[in-house]
């Protein structure tokens, strides 16, 4: 069994105005935060969740936090890794990136069934490092990111330790509405969040469909690093990937999952060709969480015979990633869904027209046809002429780089520090018997046995 992360100094990673701020002090008017998500990058998936640490760790030069992202675990998962090797891969139970220090405990979780007890064992695996943490060094409150299994789990933390939690929407909620069961559990983790911030308004407007209050619910939209993603000269770019100088590039980035839909562009390429006979498809990405069909996308371009104009680069490093996108003319993806996809501002930032479906949040990150073309979800023809309309176009870069400019981190980050702020003095202003008044609230007024936490100094069995 893994033992638990020894706890680190805290003061190395702290933001500078709030680090001699002793623990137990509740009328400092900066919080200190506790990240907690599954979905973060670590040792040996770097690019699993970067959207969560590129806005979390730019939080951090305004606040102090720290991180908890557990990790998911069962008995016999190296014996599934025998058969798919990237399946839930080893994972430090402890690392520091950009000065934050990161936790990975571990909790157990059925694989691909039972998924309605991901959020108490989830609670129940992370319980022991929080009261550490809360205990030791002081927290004041639980930023929770994706509402199912993380939100849920988050809203147990917060009772169990007496902490105000909130929860960041992501991706999709729609999704969890055909379960009953997983929808109550959101429904009261929602409700009783000290607020709930969304990456998009069409996830704001889910939220708000789901019984949420206009006011409890906030968008603050993702961000693009601007010295991360900018144009580069596009002549040595594709002399690095071994493209040639005068063909068309559409260039597309993302784990190389069914959702993100890299089989329905190589599907429409054909068609493409007897127009622009020199078109090459370059995807960066590789296996995620997700799951990974690399596998079958190559028997898709072998079958297609576009063995030579189809490009699977694989996974790239965040900073490399400027230079696959300075190498094409236009962006694609045809994803299924998506909240506020990053990919998006950072092709932008580089240049790059967009094509892409009109789910989630896509409509938002690409507002105009000077920025990008929107078309339906799994229509090929309407994807085909999208695509053929964006390589003939003459896109006006100016007005794509304003774009990219104009969503940058730096106008995202005082509304979340502003938001959390508010919401430590609002807690510590609050009567106790307001705060067990609100934390009772809600259409399931009973509180189950899940709702208490182990009565012992432990968090029960450790799986790990």
């Amino acid at each position: 069994m893994a033992q638990n992360a020894p706890l680190q100094p805290m003061a190395p990673t702290m933001a500078s105005n709030s680090s001699e701020r002793p623990p137990d002090d509740p009328t400092a008017a900066r919080p200190r935060l506790l990240v907690y998500t599954r979905v973060y990058p670590n040792a040996s998936q770097p690019n699993y969740g970067l959207f969560v640490r590129e806005r979390m760790r730019r939080v951090a030069r305004e606040l102090d936090l720290v991180v908890v992202a557990p990790v998911p675990w069962f008995p016999f998962q190296g014996l599934i890794r025998r058969f798919k090797p990237h399946f839930r891969p080893e994972v430090p139970d402890y690392e520091e990136q950009d000065g934050i220090r990161v936790y990975h405990p571990r909790f157990f979780c059925f694989p691909g069934f039972l998924k309605w007890t991901d959020p108490l064992f989830q609670a129940l695996g992370s319980l022991a490092t929080l009261r550490r943490l809360k205990r030791e060094h002081g927290f004041d409150v639980i930023d929770a990111h994706f509402v199912y299994p993380d939100g849920v789990a988050a809203r147990l933390l917060g009772r169990w330790l007496e902490t105000p939690y909130t929860i960041t929407l992501r991706g999709s909620l729609l999704r969890f509405g055909k379960s009953r069961l997983q929808q109550a559990q959101i429904e009261q983790a929602l409700t009783r969040a000290a607020k709930v911030f969304s990456v998009a308004d069409s996830l704001r407007r889910d939220a708000l469909s789901w019984g949420q209050h206009p006011d409890h619910v906030q968008v603050v939209g993702n961000g693009v690093d601007l010295e991360r993603f900018g144009p580069e000269d596009r002549t040595l770019c594709r002399d690095k990937l071994g493209l040639p100088n005068d063909a068309r590039v559409l260039v597309s980035v993302g784990g190389l999952t069914e959702r993100k839909g890299f089989h329905r562009v190589i599907d429409v390429l054909p068609g493409l060709h007897r127009h622009f006979p020199d078109l090459h498809l370059v995807i960066a990405g590789g296996a995620s969480p997700e799951g990974n069909n690399e596998a079958e996308l190559r028997q898709q371009i072998e079958r297609l015979g576009l063995q030579q104009h189809v490009h699977l680069i694989g996974p790239m490093a965040p900073e490399a990633l400027r230079h696959v996108y300075s190498a094409g003319d236009v962006f694609v993806l045809a994803t299924r869904f998506e909240g506020w996809a990053n990919v998006f501002l950072e092709a932008s930032a580089c240049g790059l027209p967009i094509v892409t479906t009109r789910v989630g949040g896509n409509a938002e990150v690409v507002p105009s046809e000077d920025i990008g073309l929107l078309v339906p979800f799994d229509d090929a023809p309407a994807l085909e002429e999208a695509l053929h309309r964006a390589l003939e176009k003459r896109w006006n870069r100016q007005a794509i780089l304003d774009h990219a400019r104009a969503n940058a981190w730096q106008t995202r980050i005082p509304l979340l520090v502003d938001a959390f702020c508010e919401i430590h003095a609002m807690h510590h202003a609050m009567p106790v018997e307001a705060q067990t008044d609100k934390d009772e609230a809600g259409e399931n007024d009973e509180t189950s046995e899940n709702d208490q936490p182990p009565r012992s100094g432990k968090s029960g069995p450790d799986p790990t």
